[in-house]
């Protein structure tokens, strides 16, 4: 089933980071529009976010990740991380990881 899903690890410390506040938005005529928010769980996953249908276009992760630095009082530069993709294909499952520690973050389109 097509759906968007991420995974957040903290590569620094080599664990998921959990409860970090993850928002979907699609573009549309109109700007972006918030789809759908959560929380990553014990894993740092968000399994599915909940959209009322996936449709092609494109779309932005928005992954807070200053509260969770702060929660490990750790220090770190980025407050939050902004990754737009595109969804070409809505018979697809997007995937999309992201790696990060307290100066840096990285992803890529996982399956």
């Amino acid at each position: 089933m097509a759906a968007i899903s991420t995974h957040i690890l903290n590569a620094s410390l080599g664990q998921p980071a959990v409860g970090v506040l993850v928002q979907l938005f699609q573009q549309t005529d109109h700007g972006l529009v918030l789809r759908d928010e959560q929380f990553t769980d014990v894993d740092g996953r968000v399994k599915a976010f909940e959209t009322i249908s996936l449709t092609e276009g494109d779309y932005q992760l928005i992954f807070n990740i200053a509260e969770y630095f702060q929660s490990l009082a750790v220090e770190s530069f980025y407050p939050r991380v902004c990754i737009d993709f595109k969804v070409a294909d809505i018979q697809q499952h997007y995937h999309v990881p992201l790696l990060i520690s307290p100066f840096s973050y990285s992803t890529y389109r996982g399956s």
